[in-house]
């Protein structure tokens, strides 16, 4: 080989990182960005609650019935004189609480019986999968209304709820990817040498196996928030008087021409922070995706 010929190869750049990729999708993308700055705003809404709120959000006043934008009450009042916008930042805070952490409590729950089914296989494989189809048969909605109609109100339970109808998704995804990775020969490798059923799996299945979960619990946060308004609509959810945006709009459609920004502003809010937490999935996606991350 001449000297030429080793002049013209060039180096080999390194891989780019999880941050760098993500760097680059957030900037390379002006609405991930914005969805970004989304849900930002409104979690720092809910964490400075007490100190945004212009009002309590309890407050009854007969005085302020029905009064509309102004400005001591930038979105009005309700039919029993409480301030929307008081109603609308203490909301966030049930919404989002339960909208973060029943998905995260899913995947926990979910990610443990389906890799206990991937990795173990045979009779425990097939009780725990007709467990899952049993649920999966039944919309989440339908699956959360029956699971509240049984546990009641309260923030608890609602979290209860909201995780048991998405725990069958994030099973049938760890079995699957349990599945993948079981026959692996680094893992085949350390069953070979006798390393422990426990070590196995934390060490080498979940760490293989967390990026379609992440990418799943990052999307399915948007479907929480929407299921705990649907279930605070239909009266099982968030309790009054406690506010949230499910009901929030639940009590604004029953005074609709009396006041109709209730159901404006919850509304918007559920709309802007659901189609924020979809985008910035997608973005999650790409970013964790081998294929798109190339």
């Amino acid at each position: 080989m001449t000297t030429a010929s080793i002049d013209t190869f060039e180096p080999v750049s390194p891989a780019p990182s999880r941050l760098e990729i993500f760097r680059q999708v957030i900037l390379a993308r002006p609405a991930t960005l914005f969805a970004a700055i989304v849900i930002l705003i409104f979690v720092l809404i809910a964490l400075l609650a007490p100190w945004l709120a212009p009002y309590n959000p309890l407050a009854q006043s007969f005085l302020k019935i029905n009064k509309p934008p102004s400005a001591a009450n930038w979105l009005g009042t309700d039919q029993f004189g409480r301030d929307v916008l008081s109603r609308m930042i203490y909301g966030s805070r049930n919404s989002l609480i339960l909208g973060l952490l029943s998905p995260a409590l899913a995947a926990v729950v979910g990610t443990t019986l389906g890799v206990v089914a991937g990795y173990f296989g045979g009779i425990v494989d097939r009780v725990i999968s007709r467990i899952v189809d049993l649920l999966i048969s039944f919309p989440e909605l339908l699956l959360a209304i029956i699971i509240a109609a049984a546990l009641g109100g309260g923030f608890w339970n609602i979290v209860v709820v909201i995780s048991a109808a998405f725990v069958p998704g994030f099973a049938r995804v760890a079995r699957a990817q349990t599945m993948a990775v079981r026959q692996e020969p680094y893992v085949e490798a350390a069953v070979a040498v006798g390393v422990s059923t426990p070590v196995i799996i934390l060490r080498h299945i979940i760490p293989n196996i967390a990026a379609p979960i992440v990418v799943l619990m990052t999307l399915w946060t948007a479907s929480a928030i929407r299921l705990e308004a649907s279930l605070s609509f239909l009266g099982i959810g968030t309790q009054p008087p406690n506010p949230s945006w499910g009901n929030i709009i639940r009590d604004g459609l029953n005074n609709l021409f009396g006041s109709p920004w209730p159901v404006i502003g919850a509304g918007f809010a559920i709309t802007c922070v659901v189609l924020a937490f979809n985008v910035f999935g997608d973005a999650v996606r790409d970013i964790l995706d081998p294929e798109t991350a190339q």
